[in-house]
């Protein structure tokens, strides 16, 4: 297994009959979701994604993604929550988060837009682009979602000016729905390839569909190895035992810290490669769990960057928390510590040590301070960054994710919270059929 969860710092927390006690919940949700009997089962494709996926479309990706690499200096992905999250964890947890930067790679800059309705930001990302190559892949299942449908409107433009329309729709990728929706009838009208946002998977479960892959596989990154850890994962968390089953004990020691009072879990890693994975976690199980006023709030952290700043709340402040630590356990890189013959800053006892080790101690010192701060502390022991050890880690937490929503006792695959933002800004810049609600936000300003 690429994943192992270790439970050594929960010793005070969780006790064998904690998990004995709430092992029938949380087996009873697998079953649930396993039937396809639960609330949101229209939405769980994801489950056999893994093995049943479009293997004629994973091929176009692949060729697509080839001729973007060929073709321009800068590829703009415009989307947003779950239609670019999964794509940018990806890209810097497996090549890096200063993956733009990297000398002599032989693959495109790779920007994200459509994410904020920020006037600079995308001005910048305008500016960045200029006298370069430039291709596109708006990702929408409607293409009426307001942030990344005016980015596609400004880099479209951007594309027909540079290169005309003939020359723009061999540089404009859509990944849309299959059939229907005003971007998929759009891209059809001028041209574009398209590729699809399966009509039951969820965006937050988007990662390994078109949605993730077609980025990914621009940046360099093995699609096909990345699949292959999510096969494995699906056939390491499918048995029912809780003991052996690390998906499951994960679940259960999750909802029994949330049952003790912990309503705050903090994913914590050690790389700040990991830092947009973060992001993509907290979404999943943001928009699964939070809603019927129940579900465990979740935060993260890179440390040790973090425990300069948000540490010392950790260590003694509210204890409302658990840590969930991903401990990558082989770096991608190697750095000795050199040795200073004058010893200026007091530091050579580690002379000669590898970076990556001081970083693994500096983790292991503060599992023992947290955990003797009275806060649980779950690590997740993942074996490397490689695309295999992503794909077998994103099915884990999609999984672990559907499970805890059931046990929770919410639907995991609805968000009818988000729709309430979109209702008021529509009504409030004017658009069409909300004048009724327009009128009352307009009276609640004043």
């Amino acid at each position: 297994m690429a994943l192992k969860l270790n439970s050594k710092f929960l010793d005070n927390y969780v006790s064998k009959d904690d998990i004995n006690n709430i092992s029938n919940e949380v087996c009873n949700a697998q079953k649930v979701l396993n039937s396809r009997s639960g609330e949101g089962n229209d939405f769980l494709g994801w489950v056999d994604l893994p093995v049943n996926y479009d293997k004629d479309e994973f091929s176009r990706i692949k060729v697509a993604a080839k001729n973007i690499q060929e073709s321009c200096d800068i590829f703009v992905v415009i989307g947003i929550g779950g239609s670019y999250l999964g794509a940018r964890a990806a890209i810097e947890f497996v090549k890096s988060p200063v993956y733009n930067n990297l000398p002599n790679k032989k693959t495109p800059d790779i920007y994200f837009a459509g994410n904020s309705i920020s006037a600079s930001s995308l001005n910048d990302l305008l500016k960045i682009c200029e006298g370069k190559d430039v291709c596109i892949n708006v990702v929408s299942k409607s293409g009426t979602t307001t942030e990344p449908a005016v980015a596609f409107r400004v880099f479209r433009a951007l594309l027909e000016e540079k290169y005309g329309k003939e020359g723009a729709k061999k540089r404009i990728f859509a990944t849309t729905d299959k059939a229907k929706g005003t971007l998929k009838k759009f891209s059809d009208e001028n041209g574009y390839e398209t590729f699809v946002v399966p009509d039951d998977v969820g965006g937050r479960f988007s990662v390994l569909t078109a949605v993730g892959l077609l980025p990914i596989a621009v940046a360099g990154i093995d699609i096909d190895s990345m699949m292959k850890g999510a096969q494995d994962a699906r056939v390491a968390y499918s048995n029912e035992d809780i003991e052996s089953n690390d998906c499951l004990k994960y679940v259960a020691i999750r909802n029994i810290l949330l049952r003790k009072g912990k309503s705050v879990e903090i994913l914590a890693a050690y790389e700040p490669a990991a830092q947009m994975l973060c992001e993509w976690w907290k979404q999943l199980f943001g928009e699964s769990e939070g809603k019927d006023k129940k579900g465990i709030y979740p935060s993260s952290v890179i440390f040790s960057t973090d425990l300069h700043s948000l540490g010392q709340f950790i260590q003694d402040g509210s204890r409302i928390m658990f840590e969930t630590v991903l401990d990558i356990k082989k770096s991608n890189d190697e750095l000795l510590i050199p040795f200073d013959p004058n010893n200026v800053d007091k530091l050579n006892f580690l002379s000669g040590k590898d970076l990556d080790y001081v970083n693994h101690t500096a983790m292991l010192g503060t599992l023992f301070a947290h955990s003797d701060g009275d806060v649980p502390n779950i690590v997740l022991e993942l074996d490397d960054r490689s695309e295999y050890s992503f794909g077998y880690l994103i099915y884990f937490f999609e999984l672990a994710c559907a499970i805890s929503g059931y046990t929770l006792g919410v639907n995991p695959f609805n968000q009818p919270g988000v729709e309430s933002y979109k209702k008021n800004m529509f009504a409030l810049l004017g658009k069409e059929g909300y004048e009724e609600l327009r009128a009352e936000l307009t009276k609640r300003i004043k």
